[in-house]
């Protein structure tokens, strides 16, 4: 079985906490993304995760000002991760238990190294019955 930092996607984009909501938002838009890790610096350490839906439901729908709000009024802050050297069966079940279709990967310090994602795991890991079993379980209603 593969381990994490061999099927996931190294250097992944991430932003700050403090970092305007509206930045962001842009970057998920041009990287066609719909999360991206949040890290400290300068460690680069995993302190949280912001996803688009985060953004439409924290600060859209809530009515709070978008051209003041921050990547803190809108993440989630410490993360599942996985660490480097797991095996991509633990990833999953990471994924599967918490019904995430991506979950960051750390090095031994916690520090942000890259992300394993659905897609990962379907073209990089080739276990058939190991996608399917994510997907549904991904899109299990909780």
């Amino acid at each position: 079985m593969p381990k994490s930092r061999e099927i996931m996607t190294a250097n992944p984009v991430a932003c700050h906490a403090e970092d305007p909501i509206v930045s962001v938002a842009d970057t998920m838009r041009k990287e066609d993304i719909g999360s991206l890790p949040v890290v400290d610096s300068p460690e680069q350490r995993l302190v949280g995760i912001v996803t688009d839906r985060d953004i439409v439901v924290k600060i859209v729908a809530a009515g709070r000002d978008i051209r003041s709000a921050t990547v803190k009024d809108a993440m989630t802050p410490n993360p599942v991760s996985v660490p480097e050297d797991a095996d991509v069966d633990e990833a999953v079940h990471v994924m599967s238990q918490r019904q995430i279709r991506r979950v960051p990967v750390v090095d031994a310090n916690g520090k942000l190294t890259g992300i394993v994602s659905q897609a990962d795991i379907a073209t990089r890991a080739h276990h058939d019955r190991t996608t399917g079993e994510l997907v549904e379980a991904i899109s299990e209603r909780g």
